[in-house]
């Protein structure tokens, strides 16, 4: 079985800065432990091919409104 990484962009980056957008929230079935904060979605990439494991993104809600699901529609 394949192991997954479960992602989300930061809240505090604006576009076009140069700082790692993203934050790892979890793993399942993978022996990976991260020792930074942010990465950049291409390290995240790299990472999970090496690793076989499947990237999943998080969508984060807009500050201070909650997201429509899909199913509420």
């Amino acid at each position: 079985m394949a192991g997954k990484i479960f992602f989300r962009e930061r809240r505090k980056v604006d576009e076009g800065e140069k700082k790692p957008r993203f934050n790892v929230v979890a793993t399942q079935g993978t022996d990976l432990k991260f020792q930074v904060k942010h990465m950049r979605r291409q390290e995240l990439e790299i990472i999970a091919e090496s690793a076989g494991a499947e990237l999943i993104e998080l969508e984060v809600e807009e500050k201070g409104r909650k997201r429509e699901s899909k199913d509420s529609e």
